[in-house]
């Protein structure tokens, strides 16, 4: 694995959400907080950042063509051009103590988001599907905060996460995206770890989980086992892809926020765009169907 490399020093409030899409040779991602989105081309290191009216939480690419994502209380078609949104699905449009956090689309073409109590304290949020023909369906609950959907290799296990419970769940998927068997695939307990946030899968099955408040990544076989820790020079680490014509390179977002006054001169690096060569390769990125 080669060493961790900060390629956009760019103090991000929310960094979240990176996305490959090959056919740029780009990675998109996210500041939350600040209602941006960037993008960075893998090549070159070529940088452009849009600036919206309203925060994208999660952004994917579609099949059809441009880009889909979520907004706070929903799905929506995101424009880069005239840098607009065009409201798809509104499922939490009457709780505004909720917004949505992170989403990623499956092998089937379906995006998979979830939204969280911004207080962090109830357990109103909730997992959402949206299908390829629009229509939408709650399919899990009672979460303070979601965060990082992946899937294994098959399609047939999700992987997501309660932040705030320190939990990283598995739930069997079938083949119409029905969920079931819900079960903790890991907890975090040492204070040190902090708390899971966005993941990934690579081509071995194995799963990548960034730790907010940890300073690290770390690698998870399919059974739970911990095969390999990626330390980060910053401590809020909020998610990961893999990306590169051989899906060999892995890139890293991180956040400034709740790092107080004192550490900022400690973590200079914090909110910044990374990425290493992890000597692994990822799974190809799924478009939205629809």
């Amino acid at each position: 694995m080669s060493e961790v490399t900060a390629v956009w020093e760019i103090p991000a409030i929310l960094g979240e959400g990176p996305l490959w899409v090959p056919d740029e040779d780009a990675v998109y991602w996210v500041d939350i907080f600040s209602n941006k989105v960037h993008r960075y081309m893998h090549s070159d290191g070529r940088k452009t950042t849009w600036t919206f009216d309203f925060a994208i939480t999660s952004l994917a690419e579609r099949a059809s063509g441009g880009f889909i994502g979520t907004l706070d209380d929903g799905y929506a078609w995101i424009n880069f051009d005239v840098i607009s949104a065009s409201p798809i699905a509104l499922p939490e449009a009457n709780l505004p103590g909720n917004r949505f956090n992170d989403g990623k689309v499956d092998s089937s073409g379906r995006y998979w988001a979830g939204t969280m109590d911004k207080e962090q304290e109830a357990e109103s949020g909730s997992l959402y599907r949206l299908d390829p023909d629009l229509s939408w369906q709650r399919c899990d609950s009672d979460y303070i905060i979601c965060n990082g959907p992946t899937f294994n290799l098959d399609n047939t296990i999700i992987y997501h996460t309660d932040s705030i419970k320190r939990s990283i769940y598995a739930l069997d998927m079938d083949a119409a995206g029905e969920l079931s068997n819900k079960r903790v695939f890991t907890q975090f307990t040492a204070d040190d770890e902090g708390v899971p946030d966005g993941m990934t899968i690579d081509s071995e099955d194995c799963l990548w989980v960034a730790h907010f408040g940890g300073a690290r990544i770390t690698r998870y076989s399919p059974t739970g086992e911990i095969l390999t820790v990626l330390p980060l020079p910053v401590p809020n680490i909020t998610s990961c892809t893999f990306a590169g014509a051989e899906l060999d390179t892995f890139y890293i977002t991180t956040a400034s926020t709740g790092i107080d006054e004192a550490d900022k001169a400690k973590y200079p690096l914090a909110g910044s765009f990374f990425r290493c060569a992890p000597g692994v390769k990822g799974a190809p990125t799924a478009k939205f169907g629809g």
